[in-house]
């Protein structure tokens, strides 16, 4: 009897096809209650008339949500947080102003010393020029030009005399084993080895010596004397910053409309960029000096090893080969040697 009441109830229950055209408007909270109650009476109509089908057996809840943006919170100094870090809206105004004014002054800058590069190449500005130092610098740079050149043909020579000194080392082997095998001919054959093995004892003494003589040249070329061109390149960039400025305050000179505060800018800018000029330009007199002294020193020491090393090799003095090595402090490594030489290793 109590089954039979609890259908009868369900059955006197209005269809909920009489209610899915309502609108249902609220809080949040109130359509989470409608929401239960819609589950409710849906579980009952399931769970009552199982046998009859009901479109609206499966309910979709759809609660209603906020989804307004997130608030963070303000700082009571109104700075933000960049990269881990509060920085102040002032602060990051300043910082933007000094990279917007570092670009201007460069593009300004770039413009100013093309247009003048331009021009002297046409003809039509005069370039400030110190005589003597132009020529000293035209000098330094023929200089490096030949001692390239002379290192290059050093390197040349040195690869193919190593070539002779491994022949030769290897011939000396050849020579010995050959005196073991052939009694008959044991005397020339020692002989031979013999001489082929001295030879490449000195051969190893002049090696030395030119692969010392390779390694100043190559230091004095591609480092002191490339360090001094580097100097002298910025010299010629702030010759050419020098009369792009000059130009500029020689141009606004006559213009009587032309505002102070420009005017003094300009020579402002042409003070500095004099300064600059006149600084680089002393320090290229000074380093050329040094350079020059340097370099008579470097290279009156290594020609006369070099000269030395030669004429005692080939002359067949090994006596003065190996004391024009000991002079320079170069160590000696031949086949006498306890460690051995770098052929037999």
């Amino acid at each position: 009897m109590a089954e039979r009441s609890i259908h009868e109830m369900l059955k006197d229950t209005p269809s909920m096809n009489d209610s899915c055209s309502a609108v249902h408007t609220g809080t949040e909270g109130a359509s989470i209650g409608m929401g239960m109650g819609l589950s409710s009476s849906a579980s009952s109509h399931s769970m009552g008339g199982s046998g009859t089908s009901n479109p609206l057996a499966t309910t979709v809840s759809l609660p209603l949500r906020n989804h307004s943006a997130p608030t963070t919170p303000m700082s009571p100094t109104g700075s933000q947080a960049i990269n881990g870090m509060l920085t102040s809206p002032e602060s990051l105004i300043r910082t933007s102003a000094s990279k917007i004014d570092s670009i201007k002054n460069w593009s300004i800058s770039t413009y100013k010393c093309t247009r003048q590069i331009m021009l002297e190449k046409l003809g039509k500005s005069q370039r400030t020029v110190d005589s003597d130092l132009e020529a000293q610098i035209e000098q330094l740079r023929d200089t490096q030009r030949k001692y390239l050149s002379i290192l290059r043909l050093t390197r040349a020579f040195s690869s193919h005399f190593q070539h002779v000194v491994i022949t030769q080392h290897s011939l000396a082997d050849a020579f010995a084993d050959l005196a073991q095998k052939n009694p008959e001919l044991q005397k020339e054959f020692i002989c031979n080895s013999e001489t082929q093995r001295n030879l490449t004892k000195n051969g190893e003494l002049l090696l030395n010596a030119l692969n010392f003589f390779i390694s100043s040249v190559n230091t004095l070329c591609n480092k002191t004397i490339d360090d001094t061109l580097l100097t002298i390149r910025q010299y010629e960039t702030a010759r050419i910053e020098f009369d792009a400025y000059r130009m500029d305050l020689e141009n606004t000179k006559p213009e009587l409309t032309q505002a102070a505060s420009s005017l003094e800018e300009t020579q402002r800018s042409y003070a500095h960029h004099k300064d600059q000029y006149e600084k680089l330009r002393g320090d290229v007199a000074i380093k050329m000096q040094f350079l020059d002294e340097n370099r008579i020193k470097v290279m009156h020491k290594q020609l006369i090893l070099l000269h030395n090393a030669i004429a005692a090799y080939f002359s067949g003095n090994a006596m003065a080969l190996e004391s024009t090595l000991k002079q320079f402090n170069i160590k000696l490594k031949s086949p006498n040697n306890s460690v051995g030489s770098w052929l037999e290793q």
